[in-house]
């Protein structure tokens, strides 16, 4: 059975307040929809972690900084709503754009340093819009846990900070990226990849992978880097835009793998940009 859509605040707001009155822990997976097996990982990861949850699918026009992405971004509720059936969550939210920015709706939630670096320069405004709507779907929903996957991991980090400088109570879990056979990871930007696109996009995965290894032997990262831009390129990528090894924790960027480290590659093919990142352990 389809799980009810909820569009208006008020009426999520009945829901969580009885299930806490009844000492259920709440669950949210905050989503834009065109769901794919990615988002239906975490909300396994929701449905295993707490007794209610929901997912909330909100297209944030206050993330994009290029109104074409804006536009084309896949927009499939009632897809969604049905993917949704098997894993029997108990009420998917999907709120009139009035209940999220009001009328006269005029703060904006900024989080400092960990913004300044990879995606911030080339999306500004993005991570204030991120941290905005996170903070209040987490407030709306008032979510015990919740889930997001590592593919966007320094969003991952930023949203871990905002709410812990707001105090705002809830636990932020990472879930692993859920990748294509083909090794690409999972994202709803996929769908405007060509077949020809999307075996190009794979090659970023491999050699990551490839890089991985060398730099978890210790190689030093710019040389390998220096190359990868070159490899990326004759692969059929179009634009690089940065190839960075960072700290796990800080995102303080680091000339080898000598603690635990993400490599974070984004470059854009088939004039789709294509994120990812991997672990790397401390060499």
């Amino acid at each position: 059975m389809t799980a009810p859509i909820l569009r208006r605040l008020a009426d999520l707001r009945a829901l969580t307040t009885e299930w806490h009155r009844n000492g259920d822990t709440i669950g949210v997976v905050p989503t834009m929809g065109a769901l794919h097996q990615g988002h239906l990982s975490l909300v396994q990861a929701a449905k295993a972690g707490t007794d209610r949850v929901i997912v909330t699918i909100f297209v944030n026009p206050k993330q994009f900084n290029n109104p074409e992405d804006l536009a084309n971004y896949p927009r499939t509720e009632s897809e969604d709503a049905q993917k949704l059936v098997p894993y029997g969550v108990d009420a998917i939210y999907v709120p009139d754009p009035d209940e999220i920015y009001p009328a006269g709706f005029s703060t904006t939630v900024t989080v400092g340093g960990l913004t300044d670096m990879m995606e911030g320069p080339f999306r500004p405004g993005h991570f204030e819009g991120v941290a905005t709507v996170v903070a209040k779907l987490f407030l709306q929903t008032q979510a015990d846990k919740a889930y997001f996957g590592e593919k966007d991991y320094q969003q991952l980090l930023v949203v871990r900070r905002m709410a812990r400088d707001l105090d705002i109570p809830v636990e932020v879990v990472g879930c692993p990226t859920v990748r294509e056979p083909s090794g690409l990871a999972m994202s709803s930007r996929n769908l405007r990849l060509s077949a020809n696109g999307l075996e190009i996009a794979a090659r970023k995965n491999t050699l990551m992978q490839a890089m991985a290894k060398e730099l978890a032997a210790g190689a030093p990262f710019e040389p390998l880097a220096e190359q990868a831009r070159d490899d990326l390129l004759a692969a059929g990528f179009t634009e690089v835009e940065y190839i960075d090894l960072r700290c796990a924790e800080t995102l303080e960027p680091l000339p080898n793998a000598s603690r635990p480290a993400r490599l974070f590659i984004t470059a854009w093919a088939d004039g789709v940009r294509l994120i990812d990142n991997i672990p790397i352990p401390a060499a």
